[in-house]
C-alpha cells in the first residue's frame, strides 16, 4: 500500500508536511465512500489511491460498491446522459427500480461512520434509507451545466437531504440548489502503473504485446467508448490527418461494469473504421491494462480528447503529465487543465478541421511541443496530483465533522 511519504520527491516537503498537519485534528474519524464500480473510469481510479492515503495519515477511510443489476446500470447510464442534457423518458418503472436497488443495498450495508461521501447518481438515493446520524456529501463527477430539467428535479428530492455537494467546475454550480456547493477538481496519481515513468524498451514491449505497431507515428484517444467522448468524431479527424501524414489511430477504452452502452458505441466505431480502411491503421483496444495506457500516452505523437461533454477529463491530465502534445475540446473541465497554446491546444468539439490541422502540424514538427510539454507537466504537478485532493478531502472531513 502506498504511503504519503512515497510522494515526497514529486511534490516536496512543504506539501507533505502540510497534509500531515491537516490530518492531526481528524485522527480516527470514520469516513465511507460509496460508488458503483471498483474499476473503469476516473472515480474508481481516484478512490483506489485516495482511500489508502487517507488511512495512512490517520483517517479511518472505507470504500463500498453499490450492487446493481444490468437493468439498473442501463437506467443509470440514461440518467448520466440526461444529466448532461439528453432527453429521457423518466417512467415510474425506472424510478422504482433505481430507488428499490438502493433500498435493498441499505438493508445489508450498515453505516455508522462520521461522514459519508456518495459518488455520482447510482447510490444517490441511499440517504433516504438511513436514520441520519452524520453529515452526507454528494460528490458529482458529471457535467451539470445543462441537466435535463425533469431528471434534475427528481434528483433534487434526494440531494436536498445532503449537507454538501462537491462538483469539479464553477460552471456546474446550480442556482436552484440551496445547499453548499464546493469545487474539488479531480486528480491523477503519479505512482500508479498508469502514470509511472517507463523506459523506451518497456514502452516498445508493451505496445508490441497489444498489437500496436511503432513503424509510423500514431494519434491516440484514451476514453470509454461513450458517445460523449465522440470516438466517431476522432475517426473523422484521422481521415483528414491521414491525407497529409502517414500515421495510425489508436482508440483505447475500458468497458466499465456500470456502463452497458459501451459495447454499442464500440461496435459503431468498429464499423466506421472498417468502412474507412482495411490496412490496420485504425486500432481499437478494450483493455483495463494501465501499463498499456501509460505506454500509449507516452509514445503517441498526439493525444486527442474530442469530448462533447466532459466532467473533468483525467485522460487529459495523464497525457499532460507525460509531456505529450494534447489537442482537446474546449468543454467541461478540460479548459481548467489546458491553457491554449501554452501547455496544449483547445478547439470547439465541432471543429474537425481545427483538430486535424493542429495534429498535422505536430506530426510534421516533432520538436514543436517540447517546451509546451514541460509546462504541461509542471502545471499538473502543482494542481492535479493525488496529494492535492488528499489535502482537499482532509479539509472536507474536518469541516463536515466539526473538528
Amino acid at each position: 500500500m502506498k504511503k504519503l511519504s512515497d510522494y515526497r520527491e514529486i511534490v516536496g516537503d512543504k506539501v507533505i508536511s502540510g497534509i500531515y498537519r491537516k490530518a492531526r485534528g481528524i485522527y480516527g474519524k470514520r469516513v465511507l465512500n460509496i460508488n458503483s464500480t471498483y474499476m473503469g473510469g476516473g472515480v474508481a481510479e481516484i478512490l483506489n489511491s485516495l482511500a489508502p492515503l487517507l488511512n495512512d495519515v490517520g483517517v479511518d477511510a472505507g470504500w463500498r460498491i453499490i450492487r446493481g443489476t444490468e437493468d439498473l446500470f442501463n437506467i443509470t447510464k440514461k440518467f448520466h446522459n440526461a444529466l448532461q442534457g439528453d432527453p429521457i423518458n423518466l417512467t415510474d418503472i425506472k424510478k422504482e427500480l433505481y430507488i428499490q436497488t438502493n433500498e435493498d443495498f441499505s438493508q445489508y450495508t450498515h453505516i455508522n461512520h462520521d461522514c459519508v461521501i456518495i459518488h455520482d447518481p447510482q447510490p444517490l438515493p441511499l440517504i433516504s434509507f438511513y436514520k441520519k446520524r452524520q453529515p452526507w456529501v454528494w460528490r458529482c463527477h458529471i457535467d451539470l451545466s445543462r441537466p435535463n430539467e425533469e431528471l434534475w428535479d427528481f434528483f433534487k428530492g434526494f440531494i436536498l437531504r445532503y449537507d454538501m455537494v462537491i462538483i469539479s467546475n464553477e460552471k456546474y454550480k446550480k442556482k436552484d440548489l440551496p445547499i453548499e456547493q464546493r469545487i474539488i477538481a479531480p486528480v491523477i496519481d503519479p505512482l500508479t502503473p498508469k502514470n509511472l515513468d517507463l523506459s523506451d524498451k518497456d514502452i516498445s514491449k508493451d505496445l508490441k504485446k497489444f498489437g500496436v505497431p511503432t513503424d509510423k507515428p500514431f494519434i491516440t484517444q484514451i476514453s470509454r467508448f461513450d458517445k460523449w467522448k465522440d470516438p466517431l468524431g476522432v475517426v473523422e479527424i484521422f481521415k483528414l490527418v491521414k491525407e497529409e501524414v502517414d500515421c495510425r489511430l489508436v482508440l483505447c477504452g475500458s468497458m466499465a461494469s456500470d456502463d452497458p452502452e459501451g459495447i454499442q458505441i464500440y461496435e459503431k466505431v468498429k464499423e466506421k473504421a472498417k468502412s474507412y480502411t482495411n490496412n490496420g491503421d485504425i486500432i481499437l483496444i478494450t483493455s483495463e491494462n494501465n501499463v498499456l495506457v501509460n505506454a500509449l500516452q507516452r509514445r503517441s505523437a498526439v493525444v486527442i480528447q474530442k469530448s462533447t461533454k466532459e466532467g473533468f477529463g483525467l485522460t487529459v491530465t495523464e497525457a499532460l503529465w507525460k509531456e505529450t502534445p494534447v489537442i482537446a475540446s474546449n468543454v467541461g473541465g478540460i479548459p481548467l487543465q489546458i491553457k491554449n497554446e501554452n501547455n496544449g491546444f483547445l478547439f470547439e468539439p465541432q471543429d474537425i478541421e481545427g483538430f486535424a490541422k493542429k495534429a498535422i502540424e505536430i506530426l510534421n514538427n516533432p520538436d514543436l511541443s517540447k517546451e509546451l510539454g514541460k509546462r504541461a507537466k509542471e502545471y499538473v504537478r502543482k494542481k492535479f496530483l493525488i496529494t492535492r485532493i488528499l489535502s482537499d478531502y482532509l479539509d472536507l472531513i474536518s469541516d463536515m465533522t466539526g473538528c
